[in-house]
């Protein structure tokens, strides 16, 4: 049994999801200003946020598998590090070269921290109680994310108001505030989360990276065998693509209906925290959408409200219809992400968590630098509302891929792909893997008709 009460888990997991992102709320507004101020055009700053996504394909199931052998209670303080490292230098950097640096650092802290840490919430909760469930706290924290960011992009929007603070423009105040909100987040994880110590000793160190192939192998090795877990993992290819289009793009068309950079600027701030708190309020409608539709069709319909809420901020003429698309998108987008990590996870038990959810994370990166590079250039070749009616369509046309997660929950709701008691076996004399066996024990919970 786990030291932690289930309520007690619960809770941690929500602060320390809360103070990893209300730093990225105070960056929210200013970041693609802040990098305009520096003296990068959009192009440039396409291709520099590309970085992160191109870092994150390289890392991404290297270091979830190394959270699964060495505890992910160091890879996130690790994690932290690195993000500490590559918000002191933003703070500095003015040139395309340091950015590229700021982004390509950031790219390493979203491999790093990918996963860890709501896997320890899940693993903890069965530890704690065997029959618990625990997608009430992942819709939970939906909301908490939500309002952090919300909460952080006000902040952050006030800070810029109060002008430049001697050396210190407007635009970068937000960041020193972030890198301090950082520094909290940091000690929160050494203080608040708790696992089972990994072996100590440089000898345990080499076994437990030696480990990390194998637990890649395994979790790669479910793709293969699971037509859900790959769908599942698809969709984050076309949503890792189109969420270009209420990330980057949307500040640009905005710009656009209004007719004033400055005016639309402006009008971000306050729009952004409120989006993302009509992102909170979407996770907070999971548990219904469950109890009425099941979480596959939940998630598939979202997908498709989601095409359509960017095709009315790339369509509507208006500052007020576009605005009102953006709130829509982000409470779609809200809800959507409990609903497609409770599929994932039902998917995996055990000690290859933590890998499966670097896989998933692993695809939306590269897929958002690619749909970064494209539908700027797009953007620039025809204009900013073509692309986003192609961002759109490609949002939309992932909602087939939640069909195999909904025919499968049909036919054995809980079936899972692999119980963590009998992982996968590699074969020595065919390098093949192993079927792996049935785990009676586990635990089963109705999710009736069976997630970002």
């Amino acid at each position: 049994m786990s030291a932690l009460t289930v309520r007690q888990v619960r809770n941690r997991f929500l602060v320390l999801h809360g103070l990893r992102w209300l730093p990225v709320g105070l960056l929210v507004p200013v970041m693609i200003l802040l990098m305009r101020e520096r003296g990068l055009t959009l192009a440039q700053i396409g291709l520099v946020t590309a970085v992160q996504g191109l870092v994150v394909l390289a890392l991404e199931l290297p270091t979830g598998g190394l959270a699964d052998a060495v505890g992910r209670r160091r890879l996130l303080l690790v994690a932290s590090t690195v993000n500490l490292a590559s918000g002191a230098l933003l703070v500095v950097a003015d040139s395309f070269a340091l950015l590229v640096v700021v982004w390509l650092l950031q790219g390493v802290y979203r491999a790093l921290e990918s996963g860890p840490l709501e896997s320890w919430y899940v693993d903890s909760t069965l530890a704690a109680d065997p029959e618990a469930t625990y997608e009430r706290g992942l819709g939970h924290s939906g909301t908490v994310g939500g309002v952090a960011i919300g909460a952080g992009a006000l902040l952050g929007g006030g800070l810029v108001t109060l002008g430049p603070v001697g050396p210190v423009s407007a635009l970068t105040l937000p960041v020193l505030v972030a890198l301090t909100l950082q520094l909290v987040a940091l000690v929160a994880i050494w203080a608040l989360l708790v696992e089972p110590r990994p072996a100590a000793g440089a000898r345990a160190l080499r076994a437990s990276i030696a480990e990390t192939p194998r637990m890649i192998g395994q979790a790669v090795g479910l793709l293969r065998r699971s037509r859900v877990l790959l769908a599942l993992v698809a969709v984050e290819v076309f949503w890792g693509f189109g969420m270009v289009t209420f990330e980057s793009l949307l500040p640009v068309r905005l710009a656009e209906v209004v007719g004033d950079p400055d005016r639309a600027a402006a009008l971000l701030g306050p729009a952004g925290s409120v989006a993302w708190l009509a992102s909170a309020a979407g996770a907070a409608l999971t548990p219904l959408l469950l109890r009425w539709w099941g979480a596959a069709p939940s998630a598939a319909l979202l997908r498709i409200l989601q095409g359509l809420a960017v095709l009315g901020m790339g369509l509507f003429a208006g500052p007020l219809g576009v605005l009102v698309a953006y709130l829509a998108c982000y409470g779609v987008h809200g809800a959507s992400n409990p609903l497609h990590m409770g599929l994932l996870h039902r998917q995996v038990d055990g000690p290859y968590r933590t890998s499966v959810i670097s896989l998933n994370s692993m695809v939306a990166m590269p897929a958002g630098a690619l749909g970064g590079i494209a539908l700027t250039a797009l953007a620039d070749a025809t204009s900013v509302s073509t692309a986003m009616l192609v961002g759109a369509g490609v949002l939309a046309v992932a909602a087939p891929l939640y069909l195999p997660a909904w025919r499968a929950a049909r036919r054995a709701p809980s079936a899972p792909v692999a119980p963590a008691t009998a992982p996968a076996a590699e074969t020595p004399a065919t390098g093949q893997e192993a079927q792996p066996a049935e785990d009676p024990t586990r635990r089963t919970v109705d999710r009736g008709a069976e997630w970002v």
